[in-house]
């Protein structure tokens, strides 16, 4: 008798996860998809606190496929993901961490969409539970997106649906050298090679789960494990995308997620030497990637303050920090008849800085929040020497013959 391919593998790797991941497996349990089309391969990365040996109690019991590994810590998530990578046969996978738990029928869900719409990646909507989740790419369902279409980038955690011929195709597996931020690479490449992605926004698929002590992968690492997660996602995107608009685009994601939080409120209880150290892992980062494409799509302070990092001047940036963290309004500054307006942030216009006006001039979408902007300035410009050209050239052909 041939036992039949299962629909979903879901890949859980387990690490201390008393007692959350009770309620964990009972999600995964309680799912409505037939038990026959999951398998469920469970790695317990060395864990001292009972995870093993209540991975093998489920195992015992569960009414799907269960297959559990013990192993010798690992030191990250990476690991035991890869192991679990190595042992699915599901025609899809997902990554549940051992901390979290499935919506009711999230696995049926998202199936369900990647086999109606054929595409390689499903988002099921997130919810926090004790900690914040994304937010901004549940708007709608969607049956077929992509990366540069929707704010997917902003959610690059790995816990989503990955059909696994994809994977293997391109021999994607998570990055044993990263301590944070490999999943982000991982689900990143899977966006940029993918056929299409779905997003499943009007049902609950995931719930993530904040420890109430505190060890949760994403809380631990140091500032410099930040910048290696970083670099290796904007090494990722150049070589994925070419230079210009659209890789502009998805730079914003560890330009704002990842290098910009480094130089926030937390910055200026860093000592002298952290923040040197800051700056020296920031400018080949922004050597590299931080170009005028970019910094337009930011806010103002957020593009001041990469400004500065990437100029290398931080006998500036205190000043800059301090305002942001006080949560004070920049005053804004009209000209050109309210088309432009410039948000007056410290250092604005000062000839000592000598930082450029166009650092401190606010794109449309933050300018519209200011009384007397006029939108279309560009726009306006350009029409107005359309309109010129096409008088002139009018003139010319009416001219009578000398």
């Amino acid at each position: 008798m041939t036992v039949a391919q299962p629909d979903v593998s879901v890949i859980i790797g387990a690490y201390e996860a008393m007692p959350y991941l009770i309620e964990c497996l009972s999600s995964v349990e309680a799912q409505t998809i037939d038990p026959e089309r999951v398998e469920v391969i469970a790695v317990d990365d060395g864990s001292t606190d009972g995870t093993g040996e209540y991975l093998e109690e489920f195992a015992e019991r569960a009414p799907m496929h269960v297959l559990v590994i013990r192993q010798e810590n690992s030191g990250g998530p990476s690991g035991p993901r890869n192991v679990g990578l190595g042992k699915a046969t599901g025609r899809y996978v997902f990554f549940l961490d051992a901390d979290d738990r499935l919506g009711p029928e999230a696995l049926e869900r998202m199936v369900g969409m990647a086999d109606r719409a054929g595409t390689d990646v499903v988002l099921g909507k997130v919810e926090g539970v004790n900690r914040s989740a994304p937010k901004s790419m549940w708007g709608k369902t969607v049956e077929r997106t992509d990366v540069f279409s929707s704010n997917i980038k902003f959610t690059l955690s790995a816990q989503k649906l990955f059909r696994r011929e994809l994977l293997d195709r391109h021999g994607m597996r998570f990055d044993e050298s990263l301590f944070t931020g490999e999943d982000a690479l991982f689900t990143m490449e899977a966006y940029l090679r993918a056929n299409g992605v779905s997003v499943v926004a009007d049902h609950t698929c995931y719930y993530l789960v904040g420890r109430d002590d505190g060890k949760h992968v994403t809380k631990s690492g140091s500032y410099a494990l930040r910048f290696d997660s970083a670099r290796a996602l904007m090494n990722l995107i150049a070589e994925h995308v070419p230079a210009g608009a659209r890789r502009d685009q998805l730079m914003l994601r560890p330009l704002l997620v990842t290098l910009l939080p480094q130089f926030g409120p937390k910055y200026l209880t860093d000592s002298e030497e952290i923040r040197r150290h800051k700056f020296e892992l920031a400018k080949p980062l922004l050597d590299a990637h931080w170009t005028e494409g970019a910094a337009q799509r930011l806010k103002v302070h957020e593009r001041l303050r990469l400004h500065l990092v990437a100029e290398q001047r931080p006998e500036l940036l205190i000043e800059v920090v301090k305002f942001v963290k006080a949560k004070k309004q920049a005053a804004a500054l009209l000209e050109r008849k309210g088309r432009r307006v410039y948000l007056a942030y410290p250092h604005f216009r000062d000839r000592a800085a000598g930082i450029p006006d166009s650092v401190y001039l606010a794109e449309p979408r933050e300018a519209r929040a200011f009384p007397g902007y006029r939108e279309g300035g560009a726009h306006t410009f350009v029409r107005r020497a359309v309109r010129k050209a096409r008088r002139v050239l009018t003139s010319r052909e009416v001219r009578p013959a000398a």
